[in-house]
């Protein structure tokens, strides 16, 4: 009896058996919620939608017109295109104002030279900007204020053409390939933009660094710089830019050295030789006046803007935000 009595009340309990709860499907529970999305959407959503829709496509077609029309003027035919009425296709197809872009006896040297100087200044401008950039937005440096007004003044005020040409001679950088890198090293813009975004940066980052024995550089190198990857991803774009766009200095300082002659130089004198060539009535005459200035023009243009919009997507994502936060000071 007492060894039955034990065993009494050592068994547990059975368990109260409980309601089952309905499993709910992952696929019931986002239908759920996009219908009480969709249900708590107003007359007044739908129609502000329905317009944003067709005006984003109007303004698209206009912005894209001009580009995909210029393409097709590229690749017509001279004669023809004077004719006007192209739209987005050629009407006469031909391939003859691309080889006169790119026949011309210096145009690979050019193309080399102006790659070479993109890179070159691009790199070196940008580590350059940021440098002086985070030594301008630390505190403990005395004449910050001074050196930043200094650089804000030769954004408005210019040193004037002929005194700067007498400088740079002076100097030895005319003729020479220092004079596409050196003179735009630092541009005030993209300094005023990163030391801004410096500025907002938390200052224990770089104090608990210090704490840990880092100097400025290996702040600068390990911290700050990595921080900055949007705004220095959009200083880079805008001098890479104007870098490749740049043709006035090759024509100014370095004219008789055809061998440092950029790309748009040399597309700018092709065009001029073309537009020269046609002034003639007896050159219009010819086979050769189906090549006209303005199907030249279209083709350098597009030969000139391929590369930087070959670019431009694998920066686009760093555009938009390096310019919001750099240009708002926390």
């Amino acid at each position: 009896m007492a060894e039955l009595t034990k065993k009494i009340v050592s068994t547990p309990p059975a368990p109260i058996p409980q309601a089952e709860k309905p499993k709910r499907d992952a696929k019931d529970v986002g239908s759920k919620t996009k219908h009480s999305i969709v249900s708590r959407r107003t007359k007044g959503d739908n129609i502000f939608d329905a317009f944003n829709t067709v005006f984003m496509i109007i303004f698209t077609i206009v912005i894209m017109y001009p580009l995909l029309n210029m393409v097709a003027v590229s690749f017509n035919d001279g004669l023809d295109a004077l004719k006007g009425g192209i739209t987005l296709f050629p009407r006469v197809f031909t391939t003859k104002n691309y080889h006169t872009v790119l026949s011309q006896q210096n145009m690979l040297t050019a193309a080399k030279i102006s790659v070479l100087r993109t890179v070159i200044g691009t790199v070196t401008s940008t580590i350059v900007t940021a440098l002086l950039a985070y030594v301008l937005s630390r505190k403990e440096f005395l004449f910050k204020k001074q050196l930043s007004l200094l650089y804000v003044v030769t954004m408005y005020v210019s040193g004037g053409l002929i005194p700067i040409f007498l400088v740079y001679k002076a100097l030895g950088m005319t003729n020479s390939f220092m004079v596409y890198i050196l003179p735009g090293m630092v541009p005030a813009f993209s300094m005023l933009v990163l030391r801004t975004y410096m500025n907002g940066l938390p200052d224990s980052l770089a104090e608990s660094a210090m704490m840990d024995g880092a100097g400025h550089m290996t702040i600068f190198i390990k911290i700050i710089f990595p921080l900055c990857m949007p705004v220095v991803a959009t200083v880079a774009l805008f001098t890479a830019v104007g870098q490749w766009n740049s043709w006035f200095d090759a024509m100014l300082y370095n004219r008789m050295d055809s061998d440092l002659s950029t790309l748009q130089y040399e597309l700018m004198k092709t065009l001029s030789s073309v537009t020269n060539q046609h002034t003639n009535a007896d050159t219009m005459k010819n086979a050769s006046a189906s090549i006209t200035p303005t199907t030249v023009r279209a083709a350098a243009t597009v030969v000139t803007a391929l590369p930087i919009v070959i670019l431009y997507p694998f920066l686009q994502r760093y555009f938009v935000a390096g310019l919001t936060i750099g240009g708002v000071k926390e």
